[in-house]
Protein backbone atom coordinates (compact mmCIF):
# COMPACT_ATOMS: atom_id res chain seq x y z
CA UNK A 1 0.00 0.00 0.00
CA UNK A 2 1.12 3.53 -0.48
CA UNK A 3 0.16 5.37 2.61
CA UNK A 4 3.66 6.71 2.83
CA UNK A 5 2.84 8.44 -0.67
CA UNK A 6 2.89 12.20 0.20
CA UNK A 7 -0.86 13.52 0.19
CA UNK A 8 -0.03 15.75 -2.33
CA UNK A 9 0.82 12.96 -5.24
CA UNK A 10 -3.00 11.59 -4.40
CA UNK A 11 -3.40 14.10 -7.38
CA UNK A 12 -1.92 11.69 -10.05
CA UNK A 13 -4.32 8.99 -8.87
CA UNK A 14 -6.63 7.36 -11.26
CA UNK A 15 -10.24 7.15 -9.97
CA UNK A 16 -9.83 3.01 -9.13
CA UNK A 17 -6.67 3.35 -7.45
CA UNK A 18 -7.80 6.09 -5.48
CA UNK A 19 -11.03 4.45 -4.28
CA UNK A 20 -8.79 0.62 -3.85
CA UNK A 21 -6.55 2.61 -0.76
CA UNK A 22 -9.32 3.96 0.83
CA UNK A 23 -10.92 0.75 0.91
CA UNK A 24 -7.67 -0.65 2.23
CA UNK A 25 -7.68 2.69 4.52
CA UNK A 26 -11.41 1.59 5.58
CA UNK A 27 -10.68 -1.48 6.14
CA UNK A 28 -8.09 -0.91 8.52
CA UNK A 29 -9.73 1.71 10.32
CA UNK A 30 -12.30 -0.85 11.05
CA UNK A 31 -10.58 -3.63 12.53
CA UNK A 32 -8.96 -1.45 14.75
CA UNK A 33 -5.26 -2.64 15.30
CA UNK A 34 -3.53 -0.04 13.81
CA UNK A 35 -1.88 2.37 16.75
CA UNK A 36 -3.56 5.61 17.38
CA UNK A 37 -1.25 7.99 15.49
CA UNK A 38 -1.18 6.53 12.32
CA UNK A 39 -5.39 5.77 12.56
CA UNK A 40 -4.95 9.38 12.34
CA UNK A 41 -2.23 10.06 9.81
CA UNK A 42 -4.41 6.97 7.58
CA UNK A 43 -7.52 8.68 8.19
CA UNK A 44 -6.16 11.94 6.76
CA UNK A 45 -4.79 10.19 4.08
CA UNK A 46 -8.88 8.94 3.46
CA UNK A 47 -9.98 12.09 3.74
CA UNK A 48 -7.63 13.38 0.83
CA UNK A 49 -8.39 10.37 -1.35
CA UNK A 50 -12.31 10.78 -0.97
CA UNK A 51 -11.84 14.43 -1.73
CA UNK A 52 -9.74 13.15 -4.85
CA UNK A 53 -12.32 10.97 -5.70
CA UNK A 54 -15.20 13.66 -5.72
CA UNK A 55 -12.81 15.85 -8.25
CA UNK A 56 -13.04 13.49 -10.59
CA UNK A 57 -16.10 12.24 -10.40
CA UNK A 58 -17.50 16.30 -10.71
CA UNK A 59 -15.13 16.24 -13.85
CA UNK A 60 -16.59 13.04 -15.33
CA UNK A 61 -20.48 14.20 -14.60
CA UNK A 62 -19.40 17.48 -16.21
CA UNK A 63 -18.18 15.87 -19.23
CA UNK A 64 -21.25 13.70 -19.69
CA UNK A 65 -23.79 14.89 -22.55
CA UNK A 66 -27.06 14.34 -22.95
CA UNK A 67 -29.35 13.71 -26.01
CA UNK A 68 -31.73 16.40 -27.34
CA UNK A 69 -34.41 14.66 -28.90
CA UNK A 70 -36.59 16.83 -32.10
CA UNK A 71 -40.71 17.03 -31.83
CA UNK A 72 -40.52 13.52 -33.39
CA UNK A 73 -38.48 11.78 -30.94
CA UNK A 74 -35.09 11.58 -33.30
CA UNK A 75 -31.84 12.57 -32.00
CA UNK A 76 -30.97 16.16 -33.22
CA UNK A 77 -27.63 16.59 -31.50
CA UNK A 78 -26.15 16.67 -28.04
CA UNK A 79 -26.14 19.83 -25.25
CA UNK A 80 -24.30 19.50 -21.90
CA UNK A 81 -25.76 17.34 -19.05
CA UNK A 82 -26.61 20.77 -17.17
CA UNK A 83 -28.51 22.27 -19.83
CA UNK A 84 -25.29 25.12 -20.13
Amino acid sequence: MSESTPLAEVSSYTFEKAVAELESIVQRLERGDVALDESIAIYERGEALKKHCETLLNAAENRIEKIRLDRAGKPQGVEALDGE
